[in-house]
């Protein structure tokens, strides 16, 4: 039996690219990320992150459902963003068996090249009810500047 993963957004070429690509990613953040050969399901925690840029700044969303504040890092080195952290396991019960056991714990590590020059000393990272929010200013001379056409 083959399984296909459903994805719920319309597919458009755009977007169709952007999922092969992402594809590819997983496929290799899967062969070199520690512990993946052996099959440790700790390797397997990737937050979904949203990205999004505007003519002022960029603005990075990352989930982190279970993450404390604490153990999250938000570090910025020329145009690259990177996001480390850990979900820590919670402990079982002393009397219990586990029935099921599928949510998965580790630390990661996200990094993103934002291609624009950024003013890293106005960085701000708010973190609210499992979402990070990083905002990423643009430097004077990454912003688009509009020209005005004067006349003869």
């Amino acid at each position: 039996m083959t399984l296909i993963r459903w994805n719920p957004v319309p597919v458009t070429p755009l977007r169709e690219l952007t999922s092969i690509q992402d594809e590819v990613n997983r496929l290799f953040d899967g062969l070199f990320t520690r512990g993946s050969a052996r099959g440790d399901l700790n390797a397997l925690f990737t937050p979904a992150v949203d990205i999004e840029e505007t003519p002022e700044e960029f603005v990075v969303r990352m989930d982190l459902p279970g993450v404390s504040q604490k153990d999250v890092k938000v570090s910025l080195m020329a145009d690259t963003l990177t996001i480390r952290g850990e979900r820590r396991a919670e402990s079982l019960s002393k009397d219990g068996n586990p029935t099921r056991l599928e949510r998965v714990y580790g630390t990661f590590e996200r990094s993103f090249t934002l291609g624009s020059h950024v003013k890293s000393d106005g960085v701000k990272a708010h973190y609210r009810d499992g979402v990070l929010e990083v905002r990423v200013p643009k430097a004077e001379q990454a912003r688009t500047k509009e020209i005005e056409i004067q006349l003869g």
